[in-house]
């Protein structure tokens, strides 16, 4: 199933919402996690949706953790580093997910058991490997295999991946960012893992920021930031963003 609940604009003396730059129209989806179904049936959302609007320079962003947990990480992975669609660009953000199979690819073998137990081994299986075996055979050896199976192109395609995206007053990030601290002067291990502090914090931090990470049921929609992780691999439930002007709507890709 596909909705999409459009909120617009407030008027009279209403607080308006935040905007982004006229002729920008930005689309964000939230945690993948290996539901190559659920993609592919948001995408086809997003392109039905911008098929419905006026021109505009489109940017559709994913949030990170595209791999990990759910049955098919090398789809979701193959399918975004082809992806093309006119007018619109691809910004893939990296999760925390990303960033430790990057590490054991580049020799960080000491992650490899806690990887396989929170997700890894899914995406191992979806590359025709046995995490079992790889258990097993553990250390370097294990990490070979691993970088044997994963094409050059994918790996390449994820560590081209970026941490922050801002467009007007929106901001984009994996996980979140650490309360008053400048953006400039935040950490990569925040952006890219923080909970606490950010989830229960409700200051102004001088744009709203739309992040993955954290599971809800619902979207989560707050005066300074918006959450759309809503647990794909598990709910069957994959949430995205919609932008344009002082605009914003949501739409969901169900199984």
């Amino acid at each position: 199933m596909i909705f999409r609940r459009l909120k617009s604009r407030p008027s009279g003396g209403e607080r308006a919402l935040p905007c982004i730059p006229a002729g920008l129209r930005a689309y964000a989806i939230g945690d993948i996690h290996g539901r190559l179904d659920l993609l592919d049936r948001m995408l086809a959302a997003i392109h039905e949706d911008l098929a419905g609007r006026e021109p505009a320079e489109n940017h559709l962003l994913i949030l990170g953790d595209l791999i990990d947990r759910g049955p098919d990480s090398r789809g979701v992975v193959e399918r975004l580093s082809h992806y093309h669609c006119r007018n619109v660009r691809l910004v893939v953000l990296s999760g925390n997910h990303e960033e430790v199979l990057l590490r054991l690819l580049q020799g960080e073998f000491g992650l490899l058991d806690d990887w396989l137990t929170f997700g890894g081994a899914e995406t191992v299986q979806s590359y025709g490997l046995d995490p079992d075996e790889l258990h097993d055979i553990g250390g370097r050896a294990a990490i070979a295999r691993i970088r044997g199976a994963i094409p050059e192109d994918h790996r390449h395609f994820l560590e081209a991946a970026v941490d922050t995206v801002k467009i007007g007053d929106y901001l984009f990030v994996h996980a979140g960012i650490r309360p008053a601290v400048h953006l400039s002067m935040q950490l990569q291990k925040d952006l890219r893992w923080i909970r606490q502090p950010f989830l229960d914090d409700d200051t102004d931090h001088g744009f709203v920021v739309v992040h993955g990470h954290t599971i809800s049921r619902e979207v989560v929609e707050r005066p300074n930031r918006i959450g759309l992780d809503t647990g794909a691999y598990a709910s069957g439930r994959l949430s995205a963003l919609g932008l344009e002007a002082g605009e914003r709507w949501f739409l969901e890709a169900t199984q």
